[in-house]
């Protein structure tokens, strides 16, 4: 382990954080708020240290496992000083707080301890809502996208972190293959608050929830969400948003150059909009007499609670509390699932899902015909054994994961669907759930412990396991 290239990308990272800030402070001087004095002490602090580290010399590229370290340590320090505002402002009650409503925007969870944000400052609520935006597509690829010069290998940094079984280079050069992706994801993001100034949003509304629909995370600046509006226009859009999110965006590019028939034949995606339309059609007849059997109403809540649990969203315009148990289980099955890998959105993704269905298929195959060798494949290509058994492993740890975080938030001695959504929607990085953190509950109740287990979680779920794991092996910090 080279300590000065991870020290190296770690103040590169907490440099650009300080400049991130810049926008929030400016709304802060503007309204003339009380966070005004948070902002200019956290961006000072961040600057001064990020520079600092930003400055030492190296000689080396960036290897796998310094990029494994540079990837978990830049979330939790991003995380860390990121909650400054909160704290220092006294929008937080305490640190902990102010930690956890960090790490929920950066890693898109979306999940919060605040029980009425219409009393918080403007400038707190944009900072809020524009960490969910940067951590969309991960805080190293932005870093990647303004600072190429990390290192010729800094491909390493990007599969670190990019959320699925792999990530790799649209086109040859890899800073040129982050400015693809964040163009096409600012061109979306504008595309969206466009669309939410055409439903009557207020401009500073529509850049809110657009950065919670881009970053699929559900920030809103109303308690009620964008059920407050009461506008069917903006739920129907802002359904269609969130599954234009929830798809890998290398599709987009290969859309852009023309290869549409390599679209339409991707395995994930079709699969994705077949369960989409799935569970919306089961959710549709289970809660129909929950809504006095309204077809409209049945439609539109089933449709849109269903795109927001699968794209890990987690906004609501509905109280799923009131569902029916068959609907409620859908939607935990969703929770798990995740959307497309290459996408903004959590949980598994659909891609291993498809690959651990497939091995299934394939076991069973080998126990009927053992003489018999077969090969998974996805869209008629092989996926290499080292891809299934890394998923395997992947969804392993994950269930482990998920299995230890519920026994500790059981500590709290809540009901066993808050505790155990709570848990799900922490790892998935949802950010909402049932009973007490369905969508009109807040993470507020939780103890400090259960709110540090679901902070590291989040990290953990964002950057999908390994880099955060891989940080308490004892080879990884062997110099050797």
């Amino acid at each position: 382990m080279n300590l000065k290239v991870v020290l190296k990308v770690l103040g590169t990272v907490l440099f650009w954080e300080s400049v991130l800030m810049v926008p929030s402070l400016v709304i802060s001087i503007i309204e003339n708020s009380y966070a005004r004095n948070a902002f200019i002490v956290s961006i000072v602090l961040l600057g001064v240290i990020g520079l600092m580290l930003k400055s030492i010399e190296v000689s080396v590229n960036i290897r796998k496992r310094e990029a494994y370290a540079s990837v978990a340590l830049s979330w939790l320090m991003m995380s860390l000083f990121g909650a400054l505002p909160y704290y220092i402002s006294g929008a937080a009650s305490n640190y902990i707080d102010a930690l956890f409503e960090t790490a929920s925007g950066f890693t898109t969870t979306g999940a919060t301890i605040f029980a009425n944000v219409e009393t918080l400052p403007r400038s707190i609520l944009f900072w809020r809502s524009f960490t969910l935006w940067v951590g969309g597509m991960g805080v190293l690829v932005f870093t990647l996208a303004l600072a190429p010069s990390l290192g010729a290998r800094s491909i390493f940094l990007m599969r670190a972190e990019f959320p699925g079984p792999s990530a790799g280079k649209l086109v040859p050069k890899l800073s040129d293959t982050v400015k693809i992706l964040y163009i096409i994801y600012g061109v979306m993001t504008g595309a969206t608050i466009i669309v939410f100034l055409i439903g009557g949003m207020p401009l500073f509304d529509a850049v809110i929830h657009a950065f919670g629909t881009a970053g699929t995370g559900g920030f809103s600046l109303k308690t009620g969400g964008l059920g407050h509006y009461g506008s069917s226009f903006l739920e129907w859009s802002t359904m269609a948003l969130m599954l234009l999110f929830g798809i890998n965006f290398s599709l987009y590019y290969g859309a852009l150059k023309g290869n549409l028939k390599t679209v339409i034949k991707n395995e994930e995606l079709r699969f994705y909009f077949i369960f989409v339309i799935l569970s919306t059609l089961l959710i549709f007849i289970n809660i129909l007499p929950v809504y006095s059997f309204s077809i409209s109403d049945s439609i539109r809540n089933s449709a849109f609670q269903v795109t927001s649990i699968i794209t890990t969203t987690g906004f609501a315009t509905t109280d799923i509390n009131m569902w029916p148990l068959l609907s409620k289980i859908i939607l935990l099955i969703l929770m798990v699932t995740g959307a497309c890998s290459g996408s903004t959105t959590g949980g598994l993704k659909l891609i291993r899902v498809i690959i651990l269905l497939k091995s299934v298929i394939r076991e069973v195959n080998y126990t009927i015909h053992p003489s018999s060798v077969s090969k998974i494949k996805i869209a008629g290509k092989t996926v290499d054994d080292e891809i299934v058994d890394n998923t395997l492993i992947f969804f392993f740890v994950y269930i482990l994961i998920l299995f230890i975080s519920t026994v500790i938030l059981s500590l709290d001695n809540f009901d066993f669907m808050t505790t155990f959504s709570a848990a799900l929607a922490s790892i998935s990085n949802i950010g909402s759930g049932f009973e007490l953190i369905g969508p009109l509950g807040n993470f507020s109740q939780f103890s400090n412990l259960s709110k540090l287990t679901m902070t590291m979680c989040m990290i953990i779920g964002r950057l999908e396991v390994l880099p955060v794991i891989a940080l308490f092996s004892p080879a990884m910090w062997n110099k050797q």
